[in-house]
């Protein structure tokens, strides 16, 4: 067949599936497979296919009509203008955590700041904010080992094995609140009780432990507001949080050693990052 056949018949597949996939992403997939890019693939589009890349197109196909996110099939996500590698061990970066880097190169932070990356995941933030502080260290924790070897990849893809040290523990127990200049995270923070509400995309295939947390999906945010009574005076914490969680955080604040400082909301106008900073 050729590419144009094949995008056709892929693209009426995407169509008719419930969870509503984007039919470009037939284009995406077939130019991973053929190793082209987007461009290339629709200036080709009457070359023939091989047999052996037409039953990889379509097993891929297959799996992301099943609800697979393209990410995982591709291997890859694009974050804040760069590549990171990701399967189903973490979390797929997504444009909305791209504020907390934004929020980050707002702050005055000292010359050479060590920085706190907690649950790190892909290690998509961590990376990209030493990529944009080239005078920056960062710390960046994970619980999964699984996470932290496609942090590994990350951070040898971009070159930062000097700079990113990856630790397996529990968000901040297995380093010194004492010793850091800011920390970031993106924690687990939608309710159990949500499960059936999110898409198959996400339900099915993104890593439990990096979603869902108890307490309306606050405990582990809950226990990163204790925690930052460790941090010294002035330090910012900025977290990730879920629609509504604002407000609940405001409600822990008085009498906390932690100040907030800002909500800033996502492209959807929902609060999204929170600026505390200990008092």
């Amino acid at each position: 067949m050729t590419i144009a056949e094949l995008l056709s018949e892929a693209r009426r597949a995407l169509a008719a599936a419930p969870f509503a996939p984007a039919t470009r992403e037939a284009t995406l997939l077939l130019g991973h497979v053929l190793e082209l890019d987007e461009a290339r693939i629709l200036a080709h589009s009457r070359d023939s296919v091989a047999s052996t890349a037409e039953a990889r197109f379509r097993a891929l196909l297959k799996r992301r009509l099943s609800g697979e996110p393209v990410a995982y099939l591709t291997g890859e996500r694009e974050f804040y203008g760069r590549p990171f590698q990701v399967d189903r061990r973490v979390l797929i970066p997504r444009p909305e955590t791209e504020h907390l880097i934004e929020t980050v190169l707002g702050l005055h932070l000292p010359a050479h700041p060590l920085i706190l990356d907690l649950g790190t995941g892909s290690g998509a933030i961590g990376i990209t904010l030493a990529l944009e502080l080239p005078r920056s260290e960062i710390l960046a924790t994970d619980l999964s080992l699984g996470a932290l070897a496609i942090a590994s990849l990350n951070r040898k893809r971009h070159r930062l094995e000097a700079r990113v040290r990856l630790i397996q523990g529990n968000l901040a127990d297995p380093v010194s609140l004492s010793r850091v200049d800011l920390v970031v995270s993106n924690p687990p923070y939608i309710d159990f009780e949500e499960r059936p509400e999110l898409s198959p995309e996400v339900r099915d295939f993104e890593p439990g432990l990096a979603l869902y947390a108890s307490r309306r999906g606050l405990s582990v945010i809950e226990d990163l507001l204790d925690a930052a009574a460790l941090l010294r005076p002035g330090v910012p914490l900025l977290l990730e949080i879920g629609a509504g969680q604002s407000e609940e955080i405001r409600r822990r604040l008085p009498g906390a050693p932690l100040a907030l400082e800002e909500v800033k909301r996502d492209y959807a106008g929902i609060d999204r990052i929170v600026v505390l900073r200990r008092r």
